[in-house]
């Protein structure tokens, strides 16, 4: 009798936390599954935008490669307005800045280099595009532009080419002495591009 009384007792005590604690328990639960159905919300939105980017980019890379800069262009734009937050959006503009430069439009390949620079936050990519925007600007005879660009920035594994397009742009200023100096400085590195290039440059100038 008594161990059926004290198994009442228990099961009145289970009943009572229940009802004390059933609230906040339930609430606890909705709280995690609406955590957790927001996560993969927001999980699958990102999955639709990125896949929606990459589509878009696909588009890009197709127009370009038929030679519809004016097409390729619009297409890179649209991409960059409506999915400015993926990697897509910067890849656009280095596509469409290369394809630029390469129809001899280099205002439009600057504006888009110097897009790309004020917002990845890719620091190795920063690196990339200072360079390839550097070369575009020494392309429009603005070789103090470029230096300004290039120098004091802390090149790390681009250390060869920043020297190089340093000298380039010496040389354009009609500084040699300066140009073959940063020319052997690039040469002396290991991330050269066309070394065999840079050696045609640096004997012109030795020779003078």
């Amino acid at each position: 009798m008594d161990e059926y009384l004290d198994e009442q007792e228990q099961w009145r005590r289970v009943v009572t936390w229940l009802r004390e604690s059933g609230p906040a328990m339930l609430a606890a639960v909705l709280v995690v599954l609406l955590g957790y159905g927001g996560w993969r919300y927001w999980q699958n939105r990102k999955t639709n935008i990125a896949l929606a980017a990459e589509a878009r980019y696909q588009q890009v890379l197709s127009a370009l490669d038929q030679g519809n800069l004016t097409l390729g262009s619009t297409l890179a734009d649209r991409l960059i307005q409506d999915y400015p937050n993926t990697p897509y959006a910067a890849q656009a503009d280095l596509m469409a800045a290369r394809v630029a430069v390469q129809n001899d439009q280099l205002p439009d390949a600057a504006k888009r280099l110097r897009h790309v620079l004020d917002t990845t936050k890719d620091s190795d990519l920063k690196l990339l595009v200072r360079l390839r925007l550097a070369r575009v600007l020494l392309g429009e005879n603005q070789p103090d532009e470029a230096l300004k660009l290039i120098d004091g920035t802390q090149s790390g594994a681009f250390a060869s080419r920043y020297a190089e397009v340093r000298g380039d742009a010496l040389l354009a200023k009609g500084d040699r002495a300066g140009a073959l100096q940063a020319y052997r400085s690039a040469r002396a590195g290991a991330d050269t591009l066309d070394a065999q290039l840079l050696d045609l440059k640096i004997e012109d100038l030795a020779r003078s």
